[in-house]
């Protein structure tokens, strides 16, 4: 996917604004004034993503805070009302589980039920996009010094993590667990979407934030240059940082099966007064097994409480996401020596991570908006930055609600997937066959003084449009094959998450979701359409 789909579509977003020298609704209008539809669609987009992925820096501001304490609030369960034994929403669950779902959300027990605003994350959230305003306050020309930190630190933040993460006891496992290749995989087309979907979102494909940037650049750029050595670095850094998640993913299941087993042996050394130290994790399943025949009646009375350990089994509940990052990690922080500085560490380096994915998405909508005469002569950039975090920030509070977890992952799955799908595809095919190859070709060469060669021609013209076409194609007929639309809800009283159906409204708006982006390319096409008839003085055909 980074051969065929990654590298040249950055490739063509950086030539496009460097060329264009405008942003996202411009660059496109300049192409064609039926393609201003695409700059908008892509605006659309980072907007939704705006809305949504502050959030996360506002709940890393909140474990960040409470990284300060010993010991972390997350690794022990508090005691119930009575004082007389531990919280039972946190026995049932785990103590990262209860943290996140009950103290960070306060999470409702569906969709349907709303519940307020919590206050803490709410000033968590407002601090985090005080912060991103305060970076791009001046518009995208202010944000490359900060930039600079927020990409350079987390390299050091993952170093650090990498050395210690490769010491710790089980790590190996985790990495055997990352390497070891699942051929049988391939044949299925959601490995490819999630791989495509990977690229897309790291890279920032068809936000429009590439192509703000890229406006900036001296005519004269080796953008080229620059799309190779970004798209490789960025996966290289996918891979880094996936050794350094899968060595303490493997510490926690190897901490997580042992623990498992020391429950095991202890519970059966103490209902069979066996001697100290005589059953151990290597003659485990050999002494079950003479103590099944040997003593069958009292076996059977204890076997329902012995637990099926299995370092296997606790590799293979990978998570992704929040999960990953707010319980996951914190497990394994947790279990660490001096777990506040490697919490303090963490979180911070997800602050920054998530503070410059922030400013990208911001970019991606001021820079049309400051472009735009009509605006930028009635309101200065830092009033257009201020009144743009502003808007994300208040309808950003659906998110701090009781149920804002369950309106989070709607728009983290169906805000802006299959929209980049389209947006990019459009993209491609309108410099290839309406802008037209030759002469994106000499414009580029009259850029760089660098001659196209086959690869990316190759891969514009043909390759990459069918294979976005073909991945259009799964994703939509996977929505078909799965049925109705379900989402993960939190279980206070079973301690975990149990599958539920989403409700009409709710399927309503992943619907509007979709279509308000997605609708914006042909509404758009269709309007420029009937203003140049009506300009013209002629009448729509079939009016």
């Amino acid at each position: 996917m980074l051969i065929v789909e990654g590298m040249p579509l950055l490739y063509l977003e950086l030539a496009v604004g460097q060329r264009m020298r405008q942003g996202s609704i411009g660059a496109w209008r300049t192409i064609s004034p039926y393609l201003s539809g695409v700059g908008v669609a892509s605006v659309v987009v980072s907007f939704f993503l705006s809305m949504y992925y502050n959030v996360i820096n506002a709940w890393a501001f909140w474990y960040l805070f409470h990284s300060f304490q010993d010991p972390l609030p997350w690794s022990v369960c508090p005691v119930n009302g009575n004082r007389t034994g531990y919280d039972e929403e946190c026995e049932k669950a785990t103590s990262t589980q209860y943290f996140w779902y009950r103290k960070t959300l306060n999470i409702s027990p569906s969709i349907q039920e709303n519940g307020a605003v919590q206050w803490e994350p709410a000033l968590c959230l407002i601090l985090a996009w005080l912060l991103v305003y305060l970076c791009i306050l001046r518009g995208t020309e202010s944000t490359g010094k900060v930039v600079y930190f927020t990409a350079s630190l987390p390299y050091c933040v993952l170093l650090i993590y990498l050395i210690r993460g490769l010491t710790l006891h089980g790590a190996t496992n985790g990495l055997v667990y990352m390497f070891t290749p699942k051929m049988e995989q391939l044949a299925n087309p959601k490995a490819w979407i999630n791989a495509a979907t990977q690229i897309f979102f790291s890279l920032g494909l068809g936000f429009g934030s590439l192509i703000a940037f890229a406006s900036y650049n001296e005519p004269s750029n080796d953008c080229q240059k620059h799309a190779i050595i970004v798209s490789l670095l960025n996966s290289s850094t996918s891979i880094f940082a996936s050794v350094v998640t899968f060595s303490i993913y493997g510490f926690k299941a190897t901490f997580n099966y042992e623990s498992c087993l020391n429950k095991v042996i202890l519970l059966l050394t103490n209902s069979f007064d066996l001697e100290d130290g005589f059953l151990t994790a290597s003659n485990l399943e050999q002494v079950k097994g003479y103590l099944a025949s040997a003593y069958p009646s009292k076996y059977n009375e204890v076997f329902p409480q012995i637990k099926n350990c299995s370092l296997e089994t606790e590799l293979d509940t990978a998570v992704q996401g929040t999960g990953l990052a707010f319980i996951v990690y914190t497990e394994a922080i947790k279990n660490m020596e001096v777990s506040q500085l490697w919490s303090v560490l963490y979180f911070f380096m997800l602050l920054m991570l998530g503070i410059g994915s922030m400013l990208g998405n911001t970019a991606a909508i001021l820079t049309p908006l400051t472009d735009s005469k009509a605006i930028s002569s009635y309101l200065p950039k830092e009033a257009i930055s201020g009144l743009v975090c502003f808007v994300n920030c208040a309808i950003g509070m659906v998110f701090t609600t009781e149920a804002g977890n369950y309106w989070f992952d709607i728009f983290n799955d169906y805000a802006a997937t299959l929209s980049l799908l389209l947006i990019v595809l459009v993209e491609t095919v309108a410099v290839c066959y309406l802008y037209g190859l030759r002469r994106f070709e000499s414009d580029l060469r009259a850029m760089t003084g660098r001659k196209l060669s086959w690869y990316w021609k190759a891969m514009w013209a043909g390759v990459s449009p069918l294979l976005i076409v073909s991945l259009f194609v799964f994703y939509l007929s996977d929505y078909i094959m799965t049925g109705t639309l379900r989402y993960q809800a939190w279980d206070a009283s079973e301690g975990q998450l149990v599958t539920k159906d989403y409700p009409p409204y709710a399927l309503a708006i992943i619907g509007l979701l979709v279509a308000s982006s997605t609708m914006c390319i042909p509404l758009v096409a269709l309007g420029t359409f009937i203003t140049r008839c009506l300009k013209r003085g002629d009448t729509v055909p079939g009016a």
